[in-house]
């Protein structure tokens, strides 16, 4: 499926996340996951998923993609 992407971050880089996909044309839509604190979806098509993936993997905080 390569319509999201679960990455697991620090709480308090939530908004950091949202900031960048907003910066990079909304390549990928943010959102809490309800009930767990420290994970989010981020929502992509099947094309940008890649350049999203790779954005995530060399963000200069910790992010563990599930």
């Amino acid at each position: 499926m390569r319509e999201k992407i679960l990455v697991r971050i620090d709480p308090k880089y939530i908004h950091y996340i949202g900031s960048v996909m907003e910066g990079y044309e909304h390549l990928g839509v943010v959102s809490t996951v309800r009930g767990e604190k420290d994970l989010i979806v981020i929502r992509v098509t099947p094309d940008t998923y890649d350049e999203v993936l790779d954005i995530i993997k060399n963000l200069p905080v910790a992010a563990d993609i599930v």
